[in-house]
Parts: C-alpha cells; sequence; structure tokens
C-alpha cells in the first residue's frame, strides 16, 4: 500500500479555538481538515508546517510540541500524520487551496464532517483543556 507522510497544523487562537478548514479539490473535497500537507525531501516536520501553512493560507506560525502522530489506513493509502500545536505569528490566514475554513470552539469540533484520519486528533482536542 501507498504510504503517504504529512504534517498538521493544530492551529490555535487566544481564545483557544482550533483553525479548520474545507478541502476544496479531490476525492475528500468538501470534508474538513486541519491544513498541512507533505514533508519534501530533506525538512523537518516543522520545516514542512511552517511552508505549507505559508504557501496554502499566506501566513506565519509558530510550531509548538507535537500533538499526536496519527496512522490512518485510506482506501488507496497509509497516513502518517504528524499534528503539531501552532500559533499564528502574521497573516490573515487567506485561503489560497481551501474553499472555507473556521475557527471552532472545543464544542463546536462535532459542528463539521472531519476527514477520518482528522477525527482521531478532535477526539484528543476535545479531551484537552484548550487555551
Amino acid at each position: 500500500m501507498k504510504q503517504i507522510e504529512v504534517v498538521a497544523a493544530i492551529i490555535r487562537d487566544t481564545e483557544g479555538r482550533i483553525f479548520a478548514t474545507q478541502r476544496g479539490y479531490g476525492e475528500w473535497k468538501d470534508w474538513w481538515e486541519f491544513p498541512g500537507g507533505k514533508i519534501e525531501a530533506g525538512e523537518s516536520p516543522e520545516e514542512a508546517l511552517r511552508r505549507e501553512i505559508c504557501e496554502e493560507l499566506e501566513t506565519s506560525i509558530s510550531v509548538g510540541s507535537l500533538l499526536q502522530t496519527i496512522e490512518y489506513d485510506y482506501p488507496k493509502f497509509h497516513l502518517t500524520m504528524h499534528c503539531y500545536l501552532c500559533s499564528v505569528l502574521s497573516g490573515a490566514l487567506t485561503l489560497k487551496e481551501h474553499e472555507a475554513a473556521r475557527w471552532l470552539a472545543k464544542n463546536q469540533l462535532d459542528s463539521v464532517r472531519w476527514l477520518p484520519a482528522d477525527l482521531q486528533i478532535v477526539d484528543t482536542l476535545k479531551s484537552l483543556a484548550l487555551q
């Protein structure tokens, strides 16, 4: 089975809300995810995450601690997703690839249709005290 390794940003604001994005393309179009992308050769996960968020959202982020690594089998590939707690340094989270975005409070995390792998992170976030 094909293996894909990605990074995802769990971007929090000062109120503890989480930034979620809606996919605008592909097989999983309209499903919600944490923004991020593939790690390129020679990049650390943190470098990849800063680059991806800059490319996708025109925003500079601070990458904090690794929250969780998810292993998930989609029908066509195995996903390894490293999820980091992040905050915005500069930029306005401008959507370049996604069709929508929302800031979600902890009690709103179930209000969107998350990609299956991202649901595992949602469950972790619901169990944490976010601030």
